[in-house]
């Protein structure tokens, strides 16, 4: 059995992904101060749960923003490839990849063989992005893991501030005024869900692409159920949601890493 790994180091969390060619496994943990510790211990975590060494693993690939960290990686890879290949992978239909990660968010415009052909980063600014969700959640005292039980059947608010820094104030404005933290809370995700539309018309829309628009919705933030949903509303496109969508970048260095052993 040939086996490979890719470690996706994250500026929130650490992906690692065991590939054989056939099936998967992961490991996710918090990457804490140190992309390289975080990388090593999601490493030695995956072998240990798969009972095999480090020895018998045929190729590693690093990816993410700490892949400059990892001299145990045999290669690295930039992770819009990374992104694309895993997507194309659980969605061979696939014209094209949103990802929202913790600090960062990105769209891909994929080919039929799931390479990125065109791409648009989210790099300056908080807005759109995991961190935003994250602020607003933390001004009114909510766990990321709540929010779609607190925003669902909520009427959302209008949302000014596309602004991490200003997004607080406004936040505990709109609590004063009267408005629930669910309403709030639905707000935040339809304005992350109409600037990330927006973001991915400028390149699905223009693409030499025809018939229907299958996006794969990558990163943290598609572990939200509700904001899948709104995305989905305010582009129209067809989004599919992978079960883990946090590891698709980790899963397509890990099948790059494949592809590279065993041609």
């Amino acid at each position: 059995m040939i086996a490979t790994v890719g470690i996706d180091v994250g500026s929130v969390t650490t992906k690692v992904v065991l590939f054989d060619g056939k099936s998967y496994q992961h490991v996710i943990l918090p990457t804490g101060f140190s992309p390289k510790k975080a990388g090593e211990q999601g490493l030695q975590h995956i072998l240990t749960r798969a009972n095999i060494t480090s020895s018998q693993v045929a190729c590693i690939i690093g990816t993410g923003y700490g892949r400059v960290h990892m001299p145990y990686a045999d290669k690295t890879v930039n992770e819009l490839s990374c992104h694309g290949k895993g997507a194309s992978y659980l969605y061979p239909a696939a014209t094209g990849v949103i990802d929202i990660g913790g600090q960062d968010s990105k769209v891909m415009l994929l080919d039929t063989n799931g390479k990125v052909i065109d791409f648009l980063l989210n790099d300056k600014c908080a807005a759109g992005t995991g961190r935003f969700l994250q602020v607003t959640a933390q001004a009114l005292g909510i766990e990321l893991d709540e929010i779609d039980a607190m925003t669902s059947g909520q009427e959302p608010v209008e949302i000014g501030s596309m602004c991490a820094v200003f997004a607080e104030t406004e936040v505990l404005n709109l609590i004063v005024q009267g408005k629930s933290q669910g309403e709030v809370l639905a707000g935040v995700l339809k304005s992350i869900a109409v600037r990330m539309s927006a973001m991915a018309a400028k390149l699905f829309d223009t693409g030499n692409q025809s018939g229907d628009k299958h996006i794969v919705f990558t990163g943290g933030l598609a572990r939200s159920r509700n904001l899948c949903q709104m995305l989905a509303g305010h582009s129209g496109w067809k989004i599919h949601t992978p079960e883990n969508p946090q590891i698709i970048g980790a899963l397509g260095a890990a099948i790059i890493g494949y592809e590279k052993s065993t041609i």
